[in-house]
């Protein structure tokens, strides 16, 4: 197919991914975005969220968090500082950091790092809610 677009995710541990792919939506620090072939070239920095791509008409999600993404007319690539496939995700895992964030969100601000603690929180609800994407759209099992 011609108007396909290569999309690479890598993050400081490794390759994630590089396939050629339909169409890519993200979650910019701006807002989200969506990339198909032959898109204006830009530059912009990743929020926390779940990405998802198409290929072959279906959805495949990602999670992401932090980190920068490359348009240029024939290529995506991100480069995160945290990247899993949502098939990676554990959601026992994800469920006991939720829990956690809470706790320490629910304690005297003075005594805790509350920003570090909401980006923990918003970091494990992304990851479950990836994670529900995926499983809805039928290219993840629970």
């Amino acid at each position: 197919m011609a108007n396909l677009i290569k999309l690479e995710i890598v993050t400081p541990d490794r390759n994630l991914m590089s396939e050629d792919v339909e169409y890519v939506g993200a979650p910019g620090v701006s807002g989200e975005f969506g990339v198909l072939h032959n898109h204006t070239p830009f530059l912009t920095a990743l929020s926390i969220g779940s990405l998802f791509y198409k290929k072959e008409g279906r959805k495949y999600y990602v999670f992401v968090s932090g980190g920068f993404t490359e348009v240029t007319p024939t290529k995506v690539s991100i480069l995160a500082e945290v990247a899993e496939k949502a098939e990676e995700i554990s959601l026992e895992r994800a469920r006991k950091a939720r829990e956690r964030a809470e706790q320490r969100l629910q304690q005297e601000k003075e005594q805790i790092d509350y920003a570090r603690a909401k980006s923990a929180m918003a970091r494990a609800m992304y990851r479950l809610k990836c994670r529900d994407e995926a499983v809805s759209a039928g290219t993840c099992s629970m």
